[in-house]
């Protein structure tokens, strides 16, 4: 029987030092965490570790990895990632505002990636210019952003680590304050999405399978469908009980 194996280390990339998860065996499987989730060895990361060498970073200025000055933008965290991967070959999880990175990675250079997966992603314009499409989690608070982010908001309550959250450490609430403020820096204009992505989702060559919670109030499953659509080829498939963080609830 094989043994998984988590190392937490650091590598420098574009002269930041990197936070990086890494554990398992098979093949490479680059996953791309959402903005309002502590970087730990979360139980999907284990479970996916069984059939996959998971490398999992903290994006620059997430958690304890550094940013530089000059990363400013999604687009331009997708070159960085780029210059990552550099010339490996790897299957790539994006979820939420990883989801985003990934899709941009995507349309970039496809050749990089073997399958792209996407669970509850952010990223593009689905309707008209004054039509929400993307719930505001930063003015979400108590019960609304539990209903808005969880099917189970009860669930929710005890196991989503939050800034305010009991029992925390000094580090992992300071590690969420960071991510948060580096999705404003980020994400905030235009809110969530790159206006040109959809229209570019057609040069994505990757099989894609696009996974969405039935109950997701952040961005609904008829975004994720639209999503779908833009990409040739691509899968559809709802998690059933399950918001926003598919991966963590079921």
């Amino acid at each position: 029987m094989t043994t998984t194996v988590k190392n937490e280390n650091y590598t420098t990339l574009d002269g930041m030092k990197i936070q990086m998860l890494q554990g398992g065996n098979g093949p490479p499987l680059l996953v791309l965490h959402d903005h309002e989730v502590i970087i730990e060895w979360h139980d999907y990361l284990e479970k996916l570790s069984k059939n996959f060498t998971v490398m999992a970073p903290a994006h620059p200025g997430f958690s304890t990895s550094e940013r530089a000055e000059h990363i400013e933008s999604i687009e331009e965290l997708a070159y960085f990632y780029l210059e990552f991967l550099s010339d490996k070959k790897v299957n790539v999880l994006g979820l939420g505002l990883g989801g985003w990175i990934a899709l941009e990675i995507a349309t970039r250079c496809g050749h990089n990636i073997e399958k792209l997966v996407v669970a509850d992603s952010v990223g593009i314009k689905v309707s008209d210019r004054e039509t929400s499409d993307i719930a505001e989690i930063g003015v979400l608070e108590g019960a609304k952003l539990l209903e808005a982010t969880w099917h189970d908001p009860l669930l929710g309550a005890k196991i989503w680590k939050r800034p305010e959250s009991k029992d925390l450490s000094y580090e992992e609430v300071l590690g969420l304050c960071k991510g948060q403020e580096s999705a404003l820096r980020y994400a905030w204009k235009p809110y969530m999405h790159n206006p040109k992505l959809k229209g570019r989702l057609g040069r994505i060559t990757a099989p894609t399978l696009v996974l969405w919670g039935e109950s997701d109030g952040i961005v609904n499953t008829d975004y994720g469908k639209a999503l779908a659509t833009s990409i040739s080829g691509a899968k559809f498939e709802i998690v059933p009980n399950a918001g926003h963080y598919p991966y963590l609830e079921q």
